[in-house]
């Protein structure tokens, strides 16, 4: 791979087979099949780092039928997870597009693992989101890339979106969740006592040569894994810096890209086509304040690259985005809070705090509003009602020193930051704490009395909390209680952080065919014009259906893309 010093490095007369814009998960799995097809291929990034939100994620891959699957859940089948999407989602999206990703699925894994150093290995459990409907299944569809060394990547490491820091310990240290199981028994299991020096030790020594630590876990991982595997293919040039002003077509197809990069421009001629991987729309100020009406872009916790400037570029050539369905984002209720140096940390309340035992979420009336075991996605959902905004997560002392919330770690100390600066609320009393909080203290303490009670008999009469797969695998079955993801909140202090609704990414996109062909006006492929990623619209129609769900179809449908190009003659 090339990294360009700068445009100037480009003569006049380059010309790529593909040119691919955007490099996060998606754009650098373009690249790669593009290159492994033996394509010359440009990937321009118009940030400092290649990653993205990709970067940023758990690294989760929602692919059905893979070679891993067997190894968890041999029972599964194709026809099952097509019956589960059908299920859930329906006529939200065309039905055409979720077979082409089922029937290329497995090909585009063997693809990878086969020809990169992109591998994968599937969780022992890890449900789908809607684990009561028919087709669903507890593992065997959801893959995590394998840990990576990102000594590896040598100078190219410094190119790689470093993860949220509150999501790190010890100044840049990446764990995931068995790194932090292992970590809290550190002193009370041997087992967890070896893994845990062995992080440790690698980290400090880490510290001694690189700004952060290079054992990467996580969406970290993928994106080390997919860049190192750039790196080993001479037909690959990388632009940082980047953008593209200007896409040149004509009946033929895509003729040529504008970019630009610090006031320098350079005409980039595309023989094969141009695949869009940008990040979606979020950030752009006029389709946010269009399919996201009153949703804040402080509240979005994904990387900032997704600026949607090369969608404004795809529409002037007819590009059109396809029918939004349950919602044009997916969503994550968030938590918000300034750091030192003055930037704002927008936390995503995956898994780790509000569906565990001893947590409640109520809204401005101190009444529950939402099943907190429910997926993230549909958590935010409602947290968009009138009348829940922010929302305020609530546990006992107890639920705080073993889980956490938020950004505060488990453990129960160092309080007092998070306190000063009111990101965390403590008081003795449920009735002060929804004084401080401005709530109303009986619907708060109403709403704390009826989670008690259900904790005792296990059952959530008003939200079902607890009562499919997904959501006691969201729990702790240690805890001891009839259902793992309900507790009693007892002990005092009691402590509460505010929730507001977070886009994590786009799930309104330009329409295509399934082989990632941007449709034009009249619903005919538009020649050369690809888009994957958060910039294709959702085959999951605005439905979160599992874990992985965005980084699986970007995955496959940039190996659909690459090889349909690579198919095409030359312009």
């Amino acid at each position: 791979m090339q990294l360009l010093p700068s445009l100037a490095a480009l003569p006049e007369s380059s010309a790529f087979d593909l040119v691919v814009v955007g490099a996060g998960g998606a754009g650098m799995a373009a690249a790669l099949f593009a290159a492994i097809a033996d394509q010359k291929v440009l990937l321009v990034e118009r940030s400092e780092y290649v990653g993205g939100t990709t970067a940023w994620s758990g690294g989760t891959t929602w692919i059905p039928g893979t070679r891993h699957a067997a190894s968890v859940n041999p029972q599964d089948t194709l026809e099952e997870a097509k019956r589960y999407l059908d299920n859930a989602v329906g006529e939200r999206s065309p039905a055409a597009m979720r077979q082409a990703f089922l029937d290329n699925g497995a090909q585009a894994v063997d693809l990878l693992e086969n020809r990169s150093d992109v591998h994968y290995r599937a969780y022992p459990k890890h449900p789908d989101y809607i684990s009561d409907l028919g087709g669903s299944t507890l593992n065997g569809r959801a893959l995590e890339p394998l840990p990576f060394d990102g000594r590896l990547l040598g100078d190219l490491f410094a190119l790689l979106r470093p993860p949220i820091p509150e999501f790190t310990v010890l100044g840049g240290m990446m764990v995931d969740r068995t790194d932090i199981n292992h970590l809290l028994a550190l002193g009370t299991s041997w087992p967890s006592f070896k893994h845990a020096t062995k992080l440790l030790a690698r980290h400090a020594l880490d510290r001694l040569s690189h700004p952060r630590g290079t054992r990467l876990v996580m969406g970290n991982a993928l994106v080390g894994r997919l860049l190192y595997s750039l790196s080993q293919h001479p037909n690959v040039t990388l632009a940082m810096n980047t953008s593209v002003k200007r896409i040149q077509h004509d009946a033929a197809g895509i003729r040529a890209v504008t970019l630009l990069q610090h006031g320098q421009h350079r005409n980039i001629a595309v023989a094969k086509g141009l695949v869009l991987a940008s990040g979606g729309f979020n950030r752009h100020p006029q389709l946010r304040q269009d399919l996201l009406p009153g949703i804040p872009a402080d509240w979005c916790p994904a990387a900032p690259g997704h600026t949607g400037e090369a969608h404004g570029l795809a529409q002037n050539i007819g590009a059109h985005y396809g029918a939004t369905g349950l919602s044009p984002a997916f969503w994550a209720p968030v938590s918000k809070r300034q750091r030192q140096d003055g930037s704002e940390a927008v936390f995503p309340h995956f898994m780790m705090d509000r569906a565990k035992p001893g947590m409640l979420t109520v809204n401005r009336a101190g009444q529950r509003f939402v099943n907190e075991s429910t997926s993230y996605h549909l958590f935010a959902l409602a947290l968009q009602q009138p009348g829940n905004q922010p929302a305020y997560l609530v546990c006992d002392a107890r639920a705080l020193r073993q889980y956490g919330i938020g950004m505060v770690r488990p453990g129960g100390k160092n309080l007092e930051p998070f306190l000063a600066d009111g990101y965390l609320t403590q008081a003795d009393t449920l009735d002060a704490l929804a004084h401080q909080l401005g709530i109303d203290a009986q619907g708060l303490q109403t709403s704390v009395a009826q989670i008690n009670a259900y904790a005792e008999t296990g059952v959530d009469p008003d939200f079902q909390r607890g009562s499919t797969a997904y959501s006691q695998n969201m729990g702790d079955a240690s805890a001891g209680g009839k259902n793992p993801n309900l507790g009693p909140l007892r002990q005092a202090p009691f402590y509460a952080v505010r929730l507001y609704p977070g886009d994590i990414g786009a799930a309104t996109g330009f329409a295509t065919d399934a082989d990632a062909r941007v449709l034009g006006e009249d619903n005919t492929p538009i020649p050369g014009l690809y888009a994957v990623g958060n910039d294709m619209h959702s085959i999951m129609g605005g439905v979160y259906t599992a874990p992985g769900i965005t980084l699986g179809p970007e995955l496959v449908f940039a190996y659909l893309a690459a090889r349909h190009a690579a198919a095409q003659s030359a312009i």
